[in-house]
């Protein structure tokens, strides 16, 4: 009985990701939901060993880790656009990192952290999954970016419940190309807080923030910081 439940509450939860994907314009590989119930699987087997979240009920992970990373498609068409490449920083478990790269494989995903062992669960995870376009590197940006390989090299810098957003900036914006973008993940209070802070840093940018939206079953609000 216990097991069928579970089965049947996954399924359920399941269908709320699917409709709220649906409703918000975001089109999905057919096999996508399929791999995040594995990367689930993955994500509470390794969780025994070490921790990689606090989240672990499969409601919590499905909307705050998955529908929540998910959520930057419906607000940048950039992401869906061949060949474009990425930098997750502070990619911790993998998120955004790995289910933007589940959602979308023409987009090249560089997931980094300072945490070798949630590098190493990316790394196995992306390997698990079949994702040919996400690697893990594990470093610090501030020092990665003193070497030329990394600079001007990703169209696209994102991070997701890292820290301040004036020290992702000033430790990573030397990674971006010629008119490159960064996309912080932020609560709106976060957003407001940080917003005033950053528009004063060097080199200036011209920050904003997105609608703000609200995560299924009232699992909170969430707001993009961004240029």
């Amino acid at each position: 009985m216990a097991v069928d439940f579970y089965i049947a509450y996954g399924a359920l939860m399941s269908d709320v990701g699917k409709k709220w994907a649906v409703e918000n314009g975001i089109k999905l590989p057919e096999k996508f939901w399929d791999g995040c119930d594995r990367l689930y699987e993955l994500l509470i087997e390794t969780n025994k060993e070490y921790n990689l979240t606090r989240i672990d009920s499969y409601e919590g992970y499905l909307i705050k880790h998955v529908v929540d990373s998910l959520a930057i498609l419906k607000y940048f068409s950039i992401l869906s656009k061949p060949g474009i490449s990425l930098a997750d920083i502070g990619c911790g478990a993998g998120f955004p990192s790995l289910v933007l790269a589940l959602a979308r494989p023409e987009l090249h995903v560089t997931a980094i952290d300072s945490s070798g062992k949630k590098v190493a669960f990316v790394a196995k995870a992306a390997e698990k999954l079949g994702l040919n376009n996400l690697t893990a590197f594990h470093g610090r940006t501030g020092e990665m970016v003193h070497k030329e390989e990394w600079r001007e090299r990703f169209p696209l810098i994102t991070a997701r419940a890292v820290g301040s957003s004036v020290k992702i900036y000033q430790d990573a914006w030397r990674m971006m190309t010629d008119r490159g973008r960064f996309i912080l993940y932020k609560t709106p209070g976060q957003a407001a807080a940080e917003l005033p802070e950053l528009q004063k840093q060097k080199p200036q940018r011209h920050w904003k923030w997105s609608d703000s939206f609200s995560l299924p079953e009232a699992q909170g609000e969430r707001i993009f910081l961004y240029f």
